[in-house]
Parts: C-alpha cells; sequence; structure tokens
C-alpha cells in the first residue's frame, strides 16, 4: 500500500493498488458524443462523502460500493470509457466498456482526528481522492476514479475524481444517488438520458449575441504576482438565513432594486468583497461568471435525467472601483441583468459561438461562482444511511468560489475559496457583517 502522509496533522492514509470495476453487463462501444457545453468546461472534480452508522461498521464497505459501482456503470456506460479527441479536434469518449478506477484504502486515524473536513483542503482531503500518478493531461486521466477509505471508529468515505465535461452538479447528484440505490437492490429513481445530441450546434451556426464571458481582461493590478509569491489558503464562511436576510435588506435599501434571490445578494456582496480583499486597482476590470442551470430554460426543456452540462456560463462584467465605490444593489442588479441572460437563443448561441471560435472563458481578471446550494448531497445512501459531510476535497481553479449547503439546512450557505494569505485576512474582516 501508497503511505499518503500529512505532516501538519499527522494524517496518514494507504492506498493499495488502482483496480479497475467493469460494468456489471457488456455495454454498448462506440464514440460518445459530447455536447460544446461539455467541452467548455473539463476540469478535474474531487469531491468526498463520509458515511458513518450507529448499528453498522465499515468492514463490508468497500466491496459493497465496489459492486454497486458495477452496476450502476451499466446505466452510465460512457463513464467506463476513455476520453478522446474527434476528428473535429474536440473532446469525445470511446466506450471501451474498460471500467472506473478503484482504489481501496485505510486511514490510521478517527473521523474527528482529521479536523474540520467540511473545508476544502487538498492537504487533508485530498489524501481521500485518489490522483493517478505522472498524468500530464486530462486524456490521461481516468473518466471515473473512486477511493473507498475506512477509519479507525467504522467511518468511511468514498473520494470520487470525475471530469466535469461529464456531468455538471445536477447530473452528477443523480449518478451517485443512482449509484446509492442500485447498491441497495432499488430501481433508479431518475433514469439517465445520454442523449447529448439534444444540444447539438445549428447548421448553419447563429451567434446572436457578442459572448463576453469570454473575454480576456489584463491583470492591471498585479493579482497574479500576490498569487505566485503567497501561501493559498481556504476557508468556509457560514451565511445563516438571519446574515443573507441582512444582506438583502442592504441590497434593497436604497430603492434600486424591487427585491433579489439569495444567490444574486451573496454573489453581489462576495464580488465586491474579493474585490477589495485583492486590493483591486479602480480601473481594474474584473468579471464575474456563473453557472445558470438550462435544463428548463432550453425550448423544449431537457427531459429528466439529461446527463451531461445543462449548464451555461453568463457573466458580469465591472471595473472594481464601480463595484467597491457603488452601493450593494449596484453589483445585484449587474447579477439580475445576467441571469434574464440565459434564454434559450443566448445558449444556443453560446454552442454555436464555440462551434465557430473554439474558444473556453478566460480566467484572469475572473471570479467563478459555482453554486451547489441546491444539489441532493444529503440523499445518498449506500446502506449506511446520508451522509454525515460531503464537499470538494479542493478547488478545481484559484478564481472558483463555492456555494455549498450547510448539511441539511436549506436556508444556510457555506461559501468555500481559496485566497493568497494576506487578502484573507482582509476578507474575513470583510465578511463579518
Amino acid at each position: 500500500m501508497a503511505d499518503v502522509s500529512n505532516g501538519t496533522t499527522g494524517f496518514t492514509v494507504n492506498q493499495g493498488e488502482p483496480t479497475r470495476v467493469l460494468p456489471a453487463e457488456e455495454t454498448e462501444k462506440g464514440l460518445y458524443y459530447l455536447s460544446n457545453l461539455d467541452q467548455n468546461i473539463a476540469v478535474i472534480m474531487r469531491t468526498v462523502y463520509f458515511f458513518k452508522s450507529q448499528s453498522k461498521g465499515n468492514e463490508d464497505a468497500v466491496e459493497v460500493v465496489k459492486k454497486g459501482l458495477s452496476k450502476i456503470l451499466v446505466h452510465h456506460y460512457p463513464l467506463a470509457g476513455r476520453l478522446t479527441i474527434s476528428t473535429e479536434g474536440k473532446l469525445i469518449v470511446d466506450c471501451t466498456g474498460e471500467g472506473a478506477v478503484f482504489v481501496e484504502a485505510e486511514a490510521e486515524c478517527g473521523l474527528d482526528e482529521m479536523g474540520d473536513i467540511s473545508k476544502p483542503d487538498p492537504n487533508i482531503l485530498g489524501k481521500l481522492v485518489y490522483e493517478i500518478p505522472g498524468a500530464q493531461n486530462l486524456l490521461q486521466i481516468p473518466l471515473l476514479v473512486i477511493q473507498v477509505t475506512r477509519f479507525k471508529c467504522g467511518a468511511f468515505s468514498i473520494g470520487m475524481s470525475m471530469n466535469h465535461c461529464m456531468l455538471d452538479g445536477i447530473a452528477a447528484m443523480e449518478f451517485v444517488n443512482g449509484w446509492g440505490e442500485v447498491t441497495r437492490g432499488l430501481p433508479l429513481k431518475t433514469p439517465p438520458v445520454l442523449d447529448r445530441a439534444l444540444l447539438k450546434p445549428r447548421n448553419p451556426p447563429l451567434m446572436e449575441f457578442e459572448h463576453h464571458e469570454f473575454d480576456e481582461i489584463e491583470d492591471v493590478s498585479n493579482t497574479n504576482t500576490l498569487y505566485e509569491e503567497e501561501e493559498l489558503v481556504y476557508k468556509s464562511f457560514l451565511f445563516d438565513s438571519d446574515k443573507l436576510g441582512q444582506l438583502k435588506a442592504e441590497a434593497t435599501d436604497d430603492g434600486a432594486l424591487s427585491g433579489c434571490t439569495t444567490f444574486e445578494v451573496l454573489a453581489g456582496f462576495v464580488w465586491r468583497a474579493r474585490c477589495k480583499a485583492l486590493n483591486l486597482v479602480p480601473e481594474q476590470r474584473t468579471k464575474l461568471l456563473f453557472a445558470v442551470d438550462g435544463r428548463q430554460r432550453f425550448i423544449p426543456p431537457l427531459p429528466q435525467g439529461f446527463v451531461g452540462n445543462g449548464i451555461v456560463l453568463t457573466y458580469s462584467i465591472s471595473t472594481a472601483g464601480e463595484l467597491v465605490n457603488k452601493p450593494l444593489s449596484f453589483a445585484v442588479g449587474l447579477i439580475q441583468e445576467a441571469v434574464k441572460l440565459a434564454t434559450d437563443s443566448f445558449m444556443r448561441s453560446a454552442i454555436d459561438y464555440f462551434e465557430v471560435t473554439r474558444a473556453r472563458p478566460s480566467l484572469d481578471g475572473t471570479v467563478l461562482i459555482t453554486t451547489w446550494s441546491k444539489l441532493s448531497f444529503y440523499t445518498i445512501d449506500f446502506g449506511w444511511g446520508e451522509p454525515i459531510s460531503t464537499g470538494p476535497a479542493a478547488l478545481p481553479e484559484k478564481p472558483v468560489l463555492l456555494f455549498l449547503p450547510h448539511h441539511k439546512d436549506k436556508k444556510s450557505i457555506n461559501l468555500l475559496l481559496g485566497l493568497p494569505v494576506s487578502a484573507m485576512n482582509t476578507f474575513e474582516d470583510l465578511m463579518q457583517i
């Protein structure tokens, strides 16, 4: 077994040799189409799910989870294939049926010795998600990698590494919940709809919008140097219903807005605070990107169980000076306009824009907010009951901020982000509302 240690906490995980879990039955072979929305978001997402039962130890957890994985791969057979490049130069899946990578691991401690498992600290949670040694690019990383780690206290974790081009957050939750269902011998509540041709570009492509989400923004504030010179620290901040209510009151106080959603006000508040924390110069242009679920916004809507990325990135752009000096209602108003932008015609224009330009959104001068606060994390059950904690092992890129559910409390949101240490100190002060 490989020994993965963390010197700061004494947290050691012994990883076994990786094996392959094949689909339980013969599955379709050949090339599987990925849409242009999938192409735009090909990053590895690493998540960890912790389970502990009062009545059940973890002795058979590995075998139970592994058998269930073999069953769910019959329904989600593209995840048992490999990523390759099509003749058009795009990502595509070769459905080889070679299976998902699976690793069994043992932690030399109990869960309570790990510290805060809700924080996306790659030095700690990273030990619970297997990384392919020597992988140089996305094509060398399997589409699905699973590590089951048993703890001395009887708990276990499932660490999942998956390429975002395969599933967005909603589809990923349907996959993991479905995995739990077949593991317990139940039928799938939401059978997957694998046909991504529903999001094919138009012929000829029609670009009806300018798509500033792809804009390159010059770093005139020299923040890249700050990221290079200082340690990157990760922190989480809880916004309960009282705090969110205060923010909504502040955003509507001046009468510029009649109302706003929780997402809109929190995104606006955090965008401004991050500008202040990084000490951006007033003329620095800053772009906020966030994903809007397009499933019900497409005409016709995507079917329930649609597998893939049904999300589109929309944007707001401002100067740091305007954001910081104007009231909160200004930032929230920009975000409301961005939400309205995500219509069927805008989303199809974005699909066609990629078809023509092959452009990907630039992350310089950008904040990318990913919202997981409405995802069904706490309904997953492999036979040990729902997770006691779950979340990302790490954030995929430096400018990414995550909104996560606070356990089962749908009215509270955990904000997770990483910043250079000096900026994080300022950001923490700004969170005291």
